[in-house]
């Protein structure tokens, strides 16, 4: 599998967030706004692209009868440094996302990759293929959160400074001033809503494509021939 195709199967084609499924519990609890999609998002990303390439450079270490136990504990080990680092250096997010930083241990999307990529690529395909299917779940948190957060308090990149200090704090963008807020976006049934017009809006855009490919393929068929008798 080449680069090209294992990034676009992380983004797109099989994207965790919209195709698989997977890790809908954080991404549905915490993508209240922008930021904390972006939060929760980068440090998934981090830790696919870690576990992957800690687990491809000792694959050829691991007995095969044990090989799961020792996925957990390296996905563990990296989920509990991301986890101290967020603590020490963005304490306020880190309350905010609270639990849901420990949990991306249970992210099926993680160990999935571990088994079925990571332990059977080298280093730099298994890297590649962590950074794309981390930024294709990440990409669904920041979406969804901005859709939530923008319907929800007429707002975009409210506490930015959480993540990027002092210099994000006039980064807000109020895009609908004197708006009254509409409270069921950023409320658990805002989320299951947002979320599935992001997997409709993925299928029509899949289908469209289908679509143009099919009207401009080449024909194969063959045109049968006449023949004229006297």
């Amino acid at each position: 599998m080449s680069y090209r195709e294992i990034l676009k199967n992380g983004l797109w084609d099989n994207n965790s967030g919209l195709v698989q499924l997977l890790g809908l519990c954080p991404l549905l609890a915490v993508t209240s706004t922008t930021i904390n999609g972006f939060g929760l998002g980068f440090a998934t990303l981090a830790t696919l692209v870690l576990s992957n390439t800690i687990i491809s450079l000792i694959r050829n270490f691991i007995r095969q009868e044990v090989r799961v136990p020792v996925f957990v504990l390296v996905i563990a080990s990296v989920v509990t440094a991301i986890d101290l680092l967020l603590n020490a250096y963005f304490h306020e997010l880190h309350g905010i996302l609270g639990i849901f930083i420990p949990l991306i241990v249970t992210n099926c999307v993680i160990i999935a990759r571990a088994e079925s990529f990571a332990a059977k690529n080298a280093v730099p395909l298994a890297a590649t293929d962590g950074f794309a299917m981390g930024a294709g779940f990440m990409s669904v948190l920041v979406v969804l959160g901005s859709l939530r957060e923008l319907i929800g308090q007429g707002t975009l990149f409210s506490q930015a400074n959480l993540i990027f200090g002092h210099i994000a704090d006039h980064w807000q963008i109020t895009v609908f001033p004197d708006y009254p807020g509409f409270l069921v976006a950023v409320l658990p049934p805002g989320a299951f809503f947002g979320l599935g017009l992001l997997i409709a809006v993925k299928n029509l855009i899949d289908a469209r494509n289908e679509q143009r490919a099919a009207r401009h393929a080449p024909a194969t068929g063959k045109q049968p021939v006449v023949t004229e008798t006297a």
